[in-house]
C-alpha cells in the first residue's frame, strides 16, 4: 500500500511544483515579457482556471475509465503543458501552455485523493489520503528551493537586476518534467481502485486488489460490504446534476462547496504563489526574498507532517477545520497589526511579517489543507464520488483563480494591510458557513458514511 501511495502522490508533487514554481519564476518572466499587474495575475490565474475545468472533467473521466488510467493520461498532459511553458517565446504561447498544465493540475487534485481514499483501510484513510497534500507542499517547497538555488547560481534578469541572465525561469519550469515521467511510468504498474471495479461489476478484479492491499480474510469481508452497497445502488449508475434533486446529496454538495471556497478564502495561495513578491513588499531584497521564502515553504511541510502523523486520524475532521479557520484569523489580524504599528520598511516589521506568514502557512497546513482534500474525498457516495468531488474541486479552483488574479491588485492598492485585512474578513465569513453546514467524516468507513448521510444523519 505504501508503494501505491508514493507513486500516486507524484501527481500531488506535480500539483505542488507547478503552483509553487511561479513564486520565483514570475519576477524574471514578468521582466522578460513586460507583464503588467493584470497580465501577471493572468499568468497565475490561467493555470487555475484550467485546473477548475480539469477537476470537473477528471472526475467524470475517472468514473468512466478508472482512477489509475486517468492518472496515466494526466501524466502525459503534465509533460506537454510543461514543454509548452518552457519553450514559450511570448505570452501568446505561455498562456495556452499554462492552461493545459492547469488541466493536469486540476485533474490530479481530484483523482489522486479519490484513488487513495478508495484503496486505504478505514483506520488509515486520513493519513494515507492526506499524503497527497504532503506531496503538494513538498512539491511547492522543492520549487522554492530549486528557484533559490538556480537564482543564486544564475541571477535572473529582473527589473531590480536588468543585467542578469535571461531565460533562467525556463529552467525553473523545466524541472517539472521529471515527476511527470515518474508518475506515468509508476502508474502503469499500479492496481486499479477496487471500488471502481465494483461499479463496473468486476468483482473478481476487486477481490484481487483487496487481497493485495488488505490480506485474504479482510478482503472478502470488505468485498461483501461493497457488493451489498453496489446492489442497493443498481439504479443509480450515472451521476449528474439531476442528482441535486435528492435532498441529502444537495446538502453534501453545498457543504463541499463551502469547504472548498473556505480553504481558498484564507488567502493561502497569496503566500504559496506570491510569497517571494510578498516578502519583497515586506522589505526583503530581490536576492534575499527567494531564500526567505524557503523558510515559509518549510513551515508548510512541517505542518503537513504533523497533521498526517499526529492529528488527521485522531481529531475529528470538522474540529480540525473549524480550529484552523479560527487560528488563521488570528494570524491575519497579527499581520495587519504589525503593518499598522511597526515602522514601514523597518527590520522589525520585515522579519515579523516573515514569521507571521510562516506561522499562517504552518497553521493552514496543520489544520486545513490536508484535512480539506481528505474530507472532500470522503463526503460523496460511491456512485457520485467522481462527479461530486469534480464539482467541488471546480469551485475550489475557481476560487483559487479569483485569489490569484486579485492578489497583485490588492497588494498594489492596499499593501499587506489591505490584503490580509480582506482575507481576515473572508476567513471569518466562511468559517461561520462551515460551522453551519459541514458534517464530520472521520471514524467511519466510506460505506457507513454514505448510509448515515442518506438517512439524514449529518453529525
Amino acid at each position: 500500500m505504501d508503494v501505491i501511495v508514493v507513486v500516486a502522490t507524484f501527481g500531488g508533487l506535480l500539483f505542488g511544483y507547478d503552483t509553487g514554481v511561479l513564486n520565483g519564476a514570475l519576477e524574471p518572466m514578468k521582466f522578460e515579457f513586460g507583464l503588467s499587474a493584470a497580465t501577471e495575475g493572468l499568468v497565475v490565474s490561467i493555470l487555475l482556471i484550467g485546473a477548475a475545468l480539469g477537476a470537473l472533467a477528471a472526475g467524470r473521466l475517472a468514473d468512466r475509465f478508472g482512477r489509475r488510467r486517468t492518472l496515466v493520461y494526466l501524466a502525459v498532459v503534465f509533460f506537454l503543458g510543461t514543454l509548452g511553458s518552457v519553450i514559450a517565446p511570448s505570452l501568446a504561447v505561455m498562456l495556452p501552455s499554462r492552461f493545459v498544465l492547469g488541466l493536469a493540475v486540476g485533474g490530479a487534485s481530484v483523482v489522486v485523493p479519490i484513488y487513495l481514499s478508495e484503496l486505504a483501510p478505514t483506520e488509515r484513510r486520513g493519513a494515507l489520503g492526506g499524503r497527497n497534500e504532503l506531496a503538494i507542499v513538498a512539491g511547492q517547497l522543492a520549487a522554492f528551493a530549486v528557484n533559490a538555488i538556480i537564482a543564486a547560481i544564475w541571477p535572473p534578469a529582473t527589473a531590480e537586476n536588468p543585467a542578469g541572465h535571461e531565460g533562467v525561469w525556463r529552467l525553473m519550469l523545466a524541472i517539472c518534467a521529471i515527476p511527470a515521467v515518474c508518475l506515468f511510468v509508476g502508474m502503469l504498474k499500479m492496481p486499479e481502485s477496487p471500488r471502481w471495479y465494483i461499479r463496473q461489476g468486476r468483482y473478481d478484479d476487486a477481490l484481487a486488489v483487496l487481497d493485495q492491499v488488505r490480506g485474504p480474510e479482510r478482503a472478502r469481508a470488505e468485498l461483501a460490504e461493497l457488493a451489498d452497497l453496489a446492489r442497493s445502488e443498481e439504479k443509480q449508475r450515472t451521476a449528474s446534476w439531476g442528482d441535486l434533486g435528492i435532498g441529502w446529496v444537495r446538502r453534501l454538495l453545498l457543504a463541499a462547496i463551502i469547504l472548498a471556497v473556505g480553504q481558498q478564502a484564507t488567502g493561502v495561495n497569496s503566500v504559496m504563489i506570491y510569497g517571494t513578491q510578498m516578502l519583497q513588499t515586506a522589505g526583503f531584497s530581490g536576492a534575499a526574498a527567494p531564500i526567505a521564502n524557503v523558510f515559509v515553504g518549510s513551515a508548510a511541510v512541517v505542518g503537513s507532517i504533523f497533521c498526517l502523523f499526529y492529528l488527521i486520524d485522531r481529531v475529528p475532521r470538522r474540529t480540525l477545520l473549524l480550529t484552523g479557520m479560527t487560528l488563521v484569523m488570528c494570524c491575519h489580524a497579527a499581520i495587519v497589526a504589525v503593518t499598522l504599528l511597526l515602522p514601514d520598511g523597518s527590520t522589525a516589521q520585515t522579519y515579523a511579517i516573515l514569521v507571521l506568514l510562516a506561522l499562517f502557512i504552518l497553521v493552514q497546513q496543520t489544520t486545513m489543507n490536508v484535512t480539506t482534500w481528505v474530507c472532500l474525498s470522503e463526503l460523496f457516495p460511491l456512485w457520485l464520488r467522481g462527479f461530486g468531488m469534480g464539482a467541488a474541486a471546480l469551485v475550489l479552483w475557481l476560487a483559487n483563480a479569483a485569489v490569484g488574479q486579485a492578489v497583485p491588485w490588492l497588494v498594489q492598492e492596499g499593501g499587506l494591510t489591505g490584503t490580509y485585512g480582506t482575507f481576515l474578513v473572508t476567513t471569518a465569513i466562511f468559517g461561520f458557513l462551515m460551522y453551519k453546514t459541514l458534517p464530520n467524516t472521520s471514524g467511519r468507513s466510506l460505506e457507513q458514511l454514505e448510509k448515515s448521510f442518506a438517512a439524514g444523519d449529518f453529525r
